[in-house]
């Protein structure tokens, strides 16, 4: 069951560690913050005004407004931040992480529905758990030596759930049984089987190589095993974007 609070405190300290490592940039000109990160067409300074703009949004959507003015406005804003120096851009990281948290620390009924972007909705509880995903993924993003295999496993797993629960019903994607090695259990994920309950395709891998499929950090993850259901090798399936 989520525990929002729990998550919280989770997140606060994501956050510091992601501080941490951005602070990090400024020290050495092979990993400066103007560089290129692992999300196309961004930099690193994209990564952390989206960061940063990202917690406002979310402010915003506890205290019951649109998430974004509009599509436009929350790229403009991006694109408008990313070339700030390091440290007005850690600032401003640490300054609207503080502001999302003080708001979500306010009493408030957890269980209330409230609209993010596209009008996906969600309970209020679960926004401490989405923010930590920015967090803990967009770290990762930064290109500086942080990997999937260094967030905690216990986000991982919640991660992997997350995203196959995401994916699951979808028609463009095939009828997939997860297995999570480590003896973590399975999930399933992608459109119904046709008949039965036989998946199209099985794959199974750590945690970390999981959420890099199934989040679009990663392909061709060696980890990664995929057989068709006639337990032959299969490709990994194809997902769509996030």
């Amino acid at each position: 069951m989520t525990d929002p609070l729990r998550d919280l405190a989770s997140l606060r300290a994501a956050t510091e560690r992601l501080l941490t490592t951005a602070h990090a940039l400024g020290s050495a000109e092979n990993t400066a913050v103007a560089g290129p990160s692992r999300l196309p067409g961004w930099t690193r300074g994209h990564v952390l005004a989206h960061l940063s703009r990202n917690a406002e949004a979310l402010v915003n959507v506890l205290e019951g407004r649109p998430m974004y003015t509009s599509p436009e406005a929350r790229e403009a804003d991006i694109e408008s931040g990313a070339g700030r120096p390091l440290d007005v851009q850690l600032a401003d990281v640490r300054d609207s992480a503080a502001r999302l948290h003080a708001v979500a620390s306010l009493p408030s009924d957890w269980d209330r529905t409230v609209t993010l972007r596209n009008g996906v909705t969600d309970r209020a509880a679960g926004i401490p758990f989405r923010r930590l995903v920015e967090v803990e993924l967009h770290h990762v993003d930064l290109g500086a030596g942080h990997e999937l295999e260094d967030l905690p496993e216990e986000f991982l797993l919640r991660e992997t759930a997350f995203l196959a629960d995401r994916f699951a019903g979808r028609a463009d994607v095939p009828p997939t049984l997860i297995t999570v090695s480590g003896g973590h259990g399975t999930l399933r994920t992608g459109r119904e089987a046709d008949g039965d309950s036989t998946a199209a395709v099985s794959v199974e891998g750590p945690p970390a190589s999981l959420v890099g499929w199934l989040a679009g950090r990663r392909t061709g993850d060696p980890a990664l095993t995929a057989t068709g259901a006639d337990g032959a090798p299969a490709a990994l399936p194809a997902l769509p974007a996030l």
